[in-house]
């Protein structure tokens, strides 16, 4: 019987392996994701605080719709003999979705290991676990998504540092959403320290580069991403974050296809993916189904992601939401909160009822209708 492995528990590895089962149907294709957890982290929300909430069982998606969860990690992956090696087992395979997801880039600085991060589920519980009864002082480093987010939620319980190495807040949302996001930082009173960077951490206190020293009862990284070097593992060209490129079927080698934060693809003219769940759900489906049809005699389909918009939570300032790839403010306070909440609503995949899963798994492009 021919097999799909799937490597990566993340939104992308459950979506494939949900839209390969459902051009499967009653025919005879063994499907198995390879992941070492028990669940699915819905890592958006890791910043909120329950983190432990940001969890959905692997066995309520994958088991109703027949799928094998091979509890292990990946460390080979060897393409021309199409296997793997999970935790020293070696399996075998027909195509191969690699959707291992991405890491946060540590700094090699002295006392790094002191820091937290918002990057995983066993990271936030650190960080909440280290808060908790204190009221003391926060210092964010890095002014992206999640720096924001953990930034204005934390602004409610003691003083909070933004640390950007960059001359302006949000370097990467562009010049669109700034203004609201240094009204609502202000609001907040969330201080913020430009142009500069943590250089080394010691006890209760972060080192920057221009100095000073600034009081810190923990310091949280937040500062940028990079794929999982599984992909150096995989013939073909990546580009700066280590993301494999791929084709518009997302095939990134002969019968391996990429989805997720490993990947590269191409989201519109002159536009690649970003590394978000609103690209790796959709990649997710394409690169699942498209590893099924190529097995099955069953047209590929292109990925075609729903138009880009961005939703940053402000914590008790509310939310920016915007639209296009220039992030034009559409909503922002109450109502781009809301938005932000019916987004972290809506990236919960449906479990337990087989039907449903399919369903949604056949709804590659879902866009926000805001």
């Amino acid at each position: 019987m021919a097999h799909i492995v799937i490597v990566g528990g993340g939104f992308a590895g459950v979506w494939s392996a949900a839209a390969a089962a459902r051009v499967r149907g009653t025919r005879d294709l063994r499907i198995t994701l390879i992941a070492p957890g028990d669940d699915l982290v819905l890592r958006p929300r890791l910043y909120e605080p329950e983190p432990e909430r940001a969890t959905v069982a692997l066995k309520r998606i994958l088991e109703p719709v027949g799928v094998e969860h091979m509890r292990a990690a990946v460390q080979d992956i060897d393409v021309h003999e199409r296997t793997v090696t999970a935790d020293g087992r070696k399996v075998g395979y027909d195509r191969l979705v690699l959707a291992a997801g991405s890491r946060l880039v540590r700094p090699e600085i002295p006392g790094a290991e002191r820091m937290f991060d918002v990057d995983t589920l066993p990271g936030a519980l650190r960080l909440r676990g280290h808060l908790r009864g204190r009221d003391g002082t926060t210092v964010v480093v890095g002014a992206g998504f999640a720096g924001l987010e953990i930034a204005a939620e934390l602004a409610g319980r003691g003083r909070v540092v933004l640390v950007e190495r960059a001359g302006e807040i949000a370097p990467d949302l562009g010049p669109g959403p700034r203004p609201v996001i240094e009204v609502a930082l202000e609001r907040l009173g969330v201080e913020c320290r430009l142009g500069t960077t943590v250089t080394e951490v010691t006890e209760g206190s972060a080192m920057l580069a221009d100095g000073t020293a600034v009081p810190a009862d923990a310091v949280v990284w937040t500062a940028g991403l990079e794929a999982n070097p599984l992909t150096s593992q995989i013939p073909g060209e990546r580009d700066h974050l280590g993301r494999l490129k791929v084709d518009a079927h997302l095939r990134a080698h002969d019968a391996v296809f990429a989805a997720g934060d490993v990947a590269a693809a191409r989201a519109e003219e002159g536009r690649l993916t970003m590394q978000s769940c609103q690209h790796a759900t959709p990649m997710g489906k394409t690169a699942g189904h498209n590893a099924a049809a190529d097995l099955l005699g069953v047209p590929l389909i292109d990925f075609a992601p729903a138009p880009y918009v961005t939703d940053v939570d402000l914590g008790a300032a509310g939310a920016v939401y915007t639209r296009g790839w220039d992030r034009l403010v559409a909503l922002h306070g109450a109502e781009g909160k809301w938005v932000k909440r019916w987004i972290m609503d809506k990236i919960h995949p449906p479990v337990d009822d087989a039907g449903t899963i399919l369903t949604h798994a056949g709804m590659v492009t879902t866009p926000i209708p805001f």
